[in-house]
Order: C-alpha cells, then sequence, then structure tokens
C-alpha cells in the first residue's frame, strides 16, 4: 500500500525540522549563531511534537501490521510450490508386463505380474478358499509365469502374447470380468496376492514347473508316472485331506460298451468275444467283455499305471483322456452289461493339490508350509531377484 511510505515521510520531516529548533544554541544553515528560542516557545513545540508522534505511530504499527499480513498472504498464494518429488519405483512400478491371449475376444491383454497372478487366482481357486490356499496358489501361479517369461518361453500362445487365457497355460480372468467380482471376493484375492508379492518357488535356485491339479485320490502323482519325465521336486506325497473336504471326490459314470469301444478306438474283435461275437448286453458278451478289461498296474500314487483292453493296452492317462475321465485313479465294473466307471479326485495329480491345500489350510498350515509340503525339496524365494540376476547375467 502507499500510505504506509506516505506516513513515515511525514514521521521523518517533522523530526528534521524539530531537532534544529529543539536545540539550546548552536549555528544555522550558513554557519552564524542561533539565538536560543524562548523557554515558553520550546515548551510549546516539545508538547506539539509529541501529540503528533503520538497520532502518527498508531498509525504507523496498523499499517505495518496490514502490510505484513498482506504481504504473507501474497507469500503464501505467490510463493512456488515445493517441486513434487517422486516416490521411489514401487515393485509393481519394475514388473515384468504379461501378455494374454483371451480366448473369448482373441485379443492380447497385457498386464503388470501381480494383477495376471491375481486373474489367475480368481479363475484357478474359488475365492471361498482359506486365505493360506488362496496364498499357496498365488505363489504357484507367479512361479509358473515367472518361469516361462525368464525362459521367453511363448510356446503354446498365438504370436504376441506369452500365455493363452486356457488350462492349455493357466485359466485366466480378464480385467473385465475382475471389475464385476462381489467386493469381499475381489478384497481376498487381492489380499492373497499382496501377501505373497514377488514370492516364488525355486528349487536349486530356478523356478519349479509349478504344476497344480483340483482334487488329490488321496495322493500326488510322480511327474514321471504321467508325463514319462522324472522332476525332482514333482513325487507323490499322501494327501488325505482331499477325501474330506472335496465335494465331488468320487464320481461314477456309466458306458454301453459299444460307445466305450469307440471312444477307446478298439474293435469289438480285439475283445476276442465268444461265438457270436458282437457286443449284445447278453450274459455271456457281458461276462467276456468284464474278463478282457483288466488294470495290469497302479503307479506309487494309486492311479492306474497300465490296462488291457482285448488284445490292446493302455495307459492310465490314454484311458482319461479318451473317455474324458475326471482322473486316471479310477475302478470299474460290469452292471447290467454296461461299465461303470468311478473315478476318484480330479486332474492330472501332479503337484499341488488345490483341495489339499485347502485342508491343509484349514488345520493351520501356512501358504510356505503347504508349497513345500507338495513340492518336494524347494525354497520360497523373490522373482525380481531372479529377474534382476538374469539380466546382469
Amino acid at each position: 500500500m502507499a500510505t504506509q511510505p506516505m506516513l513515515s515521510a511525514q514521521a521523518r520531516r517533522l523530526a528534521r525540522w524539530l531537532k534544529p529548533r529543539l536545540r539550546l544554541g548552536g549555528r544555522g544553515r550558513w554557519g552564524l549563531r542561533r539565538r536560543p528560542l524562548p523557554l515558553l516557545a520550546r515548551t510549546a513545540l516539545w508538547a506539539g511534537a509529541l501529540i503528533a508522534l503520538a497520532l502518527l505511530v498508531p498509525l504507523l504499527l496498523v499499517q505495518e501490521h496490514q502490510q505484513g499480513v498482506s504481504t504473507s498472504a501474497r507469500s503464501e498464494r505467490a510463493a512456488p510450490q515445493a517441486p513434487k518429488v517422486s516416490p521411489p519405483p514401487s515393485t509393481a512400478a519394475a514388473q515384468p508386463m504379461v501378455r494374454v491371449y483371451l480366448s473369448g475376444t482373441r485379443q492380447v491383454e497385457s498386464v503388470a505380474l501381480e494383477q495376471y497372478v491375481r486373474g489367475v487366482l480368481a479363475a484357478e481357486m474359488p475365492s471361498s478358499f482359506e486365505l493360506e490356499a488362496l496364498k499357496a496358489q498365488a505363489m504357484a501361479a507367479r512361479t509358473y509365469i515367472m518361469r516361462r517369461l525368464l525362459a521367453q518361453d511363448t510356446s503354446g500362445a498365438p504370436e504376441g502374447a506369452d500365455v493363452t487365457d486356457t488350462v492349455a497355460h493357466q485359466a485366466y480372468k480378464p480385467l473385465a470380468e475382475m471389475e464385476r467380482l462381489p467386493k469381499e471376493a475381489a478384497a481376498k484375492l487381492s489380499r492373497a496376492v499382496e501377501e505373497t508379492e514377488d514370492q516364488i518357488i525355486t528349487y536349486e535356485g530356478k523356478p519349479i514347473m509349478a504344476a497344480f491339479f483340483s482334487t488329490s485320490n488321496g495322493y500326488t502323482e510322480n511327474a514321471e508316472d504321467y508325463w514319462g519325465n522324472p522332476v525332482a521336486y514333482l513325487k507323490s506325497v499322501a494327501s488325505p485331506w482331499d477325501e474330506r473336504v472335496a465335494p465331488r471326490f468320487a464320481e461314477s459314470t456309466t458306458y454301453k460298451v459299444e460307445a466305450l469301444l469307440s471312444e477307446l478306438g478298439v474293435s469289438a474283435q480285439a475283445l476276442k468275444l465268444q461265438s457270436g461275437g458282437g457286443t449284445s448286453n447278453k450274459s455271456g458278451s457281458a461276462q467276456a467283455i468284464r474278463n478282457q478289461l483288466r488294470i495290469l498296474s497302479r503307479t506309487p500314487g494309486k492311479r492306474v499305471g497300465q490296462v488291457q483292453v482285448g488284445t490292446e493296452q493302455f495307459t492310465g492317462r490314454e484311458i482319461r483322456e479318451k473317455l474324458g475321465l475326471r482322473s486316471s485313479a479310477f475302478d470299474w465294473s460290469m452292471v447290467d452289461g454296461k461299465l461303470v466307471i468311478t473315478t476318484y479326485g480330479f486332474g492330472h495329480g501332479v503337484g499341488m493339490s488345490q483341495y489339499g491345500a485347502q485342508g491343509m489350510a484349514k488345520e493351520g498350515a501356512t501358504a510356505e508350509q503347504i508349497v513345500t509340503y507338495y513340492y518336494k525339496g524347494v525354497k520360497v524365494d523373490k522373482a525380481s531377484k531372479l529377474a534382476s540376476a538374469k539380466l546382469k547375467g
């Protein structure tokens, strides 16, 4: 404001005017000696000066205060904001991206690693499962994709994708579907992913082939007994929890003999039927069929190893895949001329049983205890550490 400087100037002029007049003597401007003013005059001048100062000082103080407030307000408005310091990159910022081929829309969705794990978890395991079981599944899912990414393995995926959203790799729920999840379910899945963030399962310093399946028959399977090749950490272990917690532990399916032979690609002649041949439901023919369907061996995981069908032999896996059975752990019997096959468990049986994990979690096991039980000789490690080591290498 202009008022404050003006008042200050007036006060200075008054002081300069009073100074020579209040002196008792001395010389004037041109060196001439002054005559002292009479006492009464000096007293009147002092009184006037004091009155003037009494009037000016409050005004000066008020103006100074107002100027200070105004200056402070201007400073708050006009002072440049302190530069925003970006937080250090989080784990999320450093995450690798996963390109997922969505089979429904035939498009590729690119998501950060942890979001991909969340989508797999939503598709592969019910959110109603125990938190520790969900965390074990999250660790397995993250390990699976990190193994592929580190090896630059895109096998089985269309060009421009790392994996598909099918069980050929890992089932995956895309972002649009994730947004429609109930809040409670979404929060639980997020918690399982966040509490295992960056955690993968390794064997001798490398991500494992983290195979998993739905339900065991009471045991898991050796990798070599289902896939033909041994894997040190994919060994058969007892899994007694499945029968107690899985809703569809055992299921039976009935087949007409003709349909069964057709599915297996076996001719009626291969059964060496008694005279008259055919595959009729007559008791004699049924008895002949039953005598020529035999389970020759079982694996350490109590699944079917070899099967004899007339003159043909199949592995338990081949029977499962040709007939679309829930597992290769099965028995069969003839009832009223038809073949009844009862399966136990669901899935290939190698690695971690999801319902087994649920049963363990219900009994108080942690996610780490679950994965180190189903995968032998492994440890929990950091995905970022392995990725960093690969880049340095």
